[in-house]
């Protein structure tokens, strides 16, 4: 299998809380786990720049490892928290992360967080406008996770989609804040090879479509 994530936001945000009356905070399974998220803890108390919160991330996770992805694709690396999220699963799936991002600065610093984690031999970043670097791929998609320009959604949907794997999925971050394209949402609701949900609407928000078989 392989995940596709397409996206970053740059700023950070507010962090959201699931707010819940008991403890279910990230429980480390083994010292690699324990790296990763200490490298994922340090990002967010280091003030960087980040694309997803600690409950987008955990979703990001869940996907991918219970999906058992082996190659993912991601677009809008930022400074790469989603990725390291990737990485928690890919490194049980024996998968593989293709990391999209434009900015040479947010590039370099992910590599060096990839580094920090342990993950790098995980993760290809490829930089360069994403628009045109995702037509290098042939190979079917397990996951495509959008996160760059919103309003290159449609196009990115419509030059990945073809390659996601029947049951595979396409999940989008920023499907209530920032606004999403409403191309892109009508693309994926009124296509009836699709199926659509929407996940943590209270924050940015996370759209999964799953490509029926």
């Amino acid at each position: 299998m392989g995940l596709l994530a397409v996206g970053g936001n740059a700023c950070a945000q507010p962090e959201p809380t699931d707010d819940l009356p008991f403890d279910n905070s990230v429980q480390a399974r083994d010292s690699g786990e324990a790296q990763i998220l200490n490298v994922l803890e340090a990002m967010r108390s280091g003030r960087q720049h980040y694309n997803v919160s600690v409950r987008d991330g955990r979703i990001l996770r869940l996907l991918t490892e219970t999906t058992n992805a082996q190659r993912v694709v991601e677009i809008g690396t930022s400074t790469g928290e989603s990725a390291l999220w990737f990485a928690l699963a890919l490194r049980k799936t024996g998968g593989h992360l293709y990391t999209h991002e434009i900015s040479e600065k947010r590039a370099r610093i992910a590599r060096e967080n990839f580094q920090k984690a342990g993950v790098d031999s995980l993760i290809t970043l490829i930089e360069g406008d994403a628009h045109e670097t995702v037509q290098r791929y042939e190979e079917p998609i397990d996951i495509v996770f959008l996160d760059a320009d919103k309003s290159g959604y449609p196009d990115y949907l419509d030059k990945l989609l073809p390659l996601v794997r029947p049951g595979g999925l396409v999940i989008a971050h920023n499907m209530n804040r920032p606004s999403p394209d409403p191309g892109y949402v009508e693309a994926i609701t009124q296509n009836p090879e699709l199926e659509s949900v929407f996940l943590l609407m209270d924050a940015s928000g996370i759209g999964v479509t799953m490509k029926k078989r």
